[in-house]
């Protein structure tokens, strides 16, 4: 397990990777109860988050962040930022919930079928409807019925209304590299990717206390990964991916 010291605001404002306003979503490291993670903020209404499964040249899963920047590229547009969805199966194929430009491709999961830490109830839906984003236990979504342009299906949520998961504890000894995704104050949307492994705990408290998101929901473990146009981490398949590009 990786050790880091608390970031300074110098050290801080050194590891930024950001994009400059005008071009959107801002990626910058900060630390977090003695953790270090990529922290991507995306501004629904000023930036384009999508969310992408299968190639609409192949009819199969986009391979890699490259491939979908290659082809996102072709349609006049610039990957700024892109990382995994939710917890997927052998296909690769989404587990839960996969809406695209409006599309259901793969059905809510009510079940919480699927094992591991998708099961770990309750799980909920990160969505995206026009300019604005939400993260809902998966049941209060389906009573819903919310039509959204995007959206993924995760488990466990790891916090709801300002209150972490119920299975959380500060001992827990579950420690993985962790992704998750956030809305925070302002409506603002928060990927975070740690550096090393955490446990639940800690990765729930870094969205509610330091990212300062009531909201959040982990995506996967150990595999995930993120790029910019510096910076590539991916070294396996996924299902899903978010991508940000300016609108």
């Amino acid at each position: 397990m990786s050790r880091f010291a608390p970031a300074t605001p110098l050290l801080l404002s050194l590891l930024l990777t950001s994009c400059s306003p005008a071009q959107g979503v801002r990626v910058e490291r900060i630390t977090g109860g003695g953790m270090l993670y990529t922290v991507a903020t995306v501004d629904p209404a000023r930036d384009q988050l999508t969310l992408h499964w299968l190639n609409p040249a192949t009819g199969k899963p986009y391979s890699s962040f490259a491939q979908l920047g290659s082809r996102l590229g072709k349609q006049g547009k610039k990957l700024l930022f892109a990382t995994n969805s939710g917890i997927y199966m052998p296909g690769p194929k989404p587990l839960g919930l996969h809406v695209e430009g409006g599309k259901t491709l793969v059905g809510l999961n009510n079940a919480g079928k699927g094992g591991g830490n998708f099961a770990l109830l309750p799980n909920g839906v990160f969505w995206l409807r026009g300019k604005k984003a939400g993260v809902t236990e998966t049941q209060a979504y389906r009573k819903l019925g919310l039509a959204p342009d995007y959206a993924t299906q995760s488990g466990p949520l790891l916090v709801a209304n300002g209150k972490l998961h119920p299975d959380f504890n500060k001992s827990g000894t579950s420690f993985k590299v962790r992704s998750g995704v956030g809305v925070c104050g302002g409506g603002k949307v928060r990927f975070a990717i740690s550096a090393g492994p955490v446990n639940f705990y800690s990765f729930a408290t870094f969205f509610r206390d330091t990212l300062g998101c009531p909201d959040a929901l982990y995506l996967d473990g150990s595999i995930s990964a993120y790029a910019t146009p510096d910076t590539d981490t991916q070294f396996t398949e996924f299902a899903g991916i978010w991508a940000v590009t300016a609108r």
